[in-house]
């Protein structure tokens, strides 16, 4: 049995204040360890051979998106919302099929207004990737829900992945890397800020993945407790002098949208409404927001125009930083 197994199955007996403070221990003894990869790995502003650039020539690409781990954070989805709306943003919410019913209703609301709906794991239980046999057995039922729900993205709960079982699913993109967070239980970043192909050894279609190149908001204002956007500044500031993409996320769950203290793992939803406003007063105009089904779209198109152009010589590796 693997730690990450272990840990999954004693988490259920570890209080959640207990939990949050093992990891702060952690990271702030590792902190110091990584500071040379984290939340800037220089080696990850390298551009793709080849490249072309984003469209209309904007200078880097702005991706936002949600995970919904819990019902709360469902309820919360509208409020976070109207905010994006409000500064003329959209965003994928990433719901979990099995944990919580997902409402029909809040997938349609948030089609309607030009959002986009992906799926989060299966059950959220940290056993999606336990042998390749659960996770073929669970991916039959994901797929389900990719179907129900007209979704074509999908990431999994924690960040866990293997890239090459998720070929087993039916998505155009996967979102479950980073460009460097050692801080992640999986912590081995794909050393990019740029999306690339997953080819298959089956020779099936592949996909695209789309790290999160951006740290998460449970990492900054739930672990570490900061309280400025500094991180988030400088990290977006560096991607985009190097013309990458800027993808964010950000969980409903640990919104506080209302004036009162928060709990232990909240934080006041003005840290994103902020952030939001800084990308849109400093770089409104040189940046294409897009959903991420929009940015895999864009890079597997460009995946084939090169292949095209040099006779069909050209593979994922030489387009992009190939995970393996």
């Amino acid at each position: 049995m693997t730690i990450t197994n272990i840990y999954y199955y004693l988490k259920p007996f570890i209080p959640r204040k207990l939990q949050l403070f093992l990891r702060r221990v952690l990271i702030s003894k590792k902190r110091a360890y990584y500071q040379n990869i984290w939340p800037i790995d220089e080696k990850a502003g390298r551009k793709p051979r080849h490249w072309r650039g984003w469209p209309d020539q904007k200078e880097f690409a702005l991706v936002l998106t949600h995970d919904v781990d819990t019902a709360k954070g469902q309820s919360k989805c509208q409020k976070l919302m109207q905010i994006e709306m409000e500064l003329g943003f959209r965003s994928v919410f990433n719901f979990v099929p099995e944990r919580y019913r997902v409402h029909p209703e809040l997938l349609y609301f948030l089609k309607n207004n030009g959002f986009e709906i992906g799926v989060h794991g299966l059950k959220h239980d940290g056993k999606l990737y336990k042998s390749e046999e659960t996770f073929k057995q669970r991916a039959v039922l994901i797929n389900k829900y990719l179907n129900e729900w007209k979704a074509v993205g999908f990431r999994s709960p924690a960040m866990h992945h293997n890239l090459e079982w998720l070929h087993e699913l039916d998505i155009e993109y996967d979102a479950s890397t980073f460009d460097t967070d050692p801080f992640e239980p999986q912590s081995d970043g794909v050393s990019t800020i740029f999306p690339f192909k997953v080819n298959s050894k089956s020779n099936q279609k592949g996909y695209i993945e789309l790290p999160y190149t951006l740290p998460q908001d449970h990492l900054l204002f739930i672990i570490k407790k900061e309280t400025s956007l500094n991180t988030w500044k400088q990290k977006l500031d560096w991607i985009v002098a190097n013309g990458g993409m800027a993808l964010l996320n950000v969980h409903p769950d640990y919104l506080n949208f209302e004036n009162r203290k928060c709990s232990i793992e909240e934080y006041s939803a003005e840290f994103y409404t902020d952030f939001l406003r800084y990308i849109k007063n400093n770089y409104e105009g040189r940046y294409w927001h897009a959903l991420p089904k929009e940015i895999a779209h864009y890079w597997s198109n460009f995946a084939i125009e090169l292949q095209e152009d040099k006779g069909g010589m050209i593979n994922s590796k030489s387009m992009c930083f190939h995970y393996s």
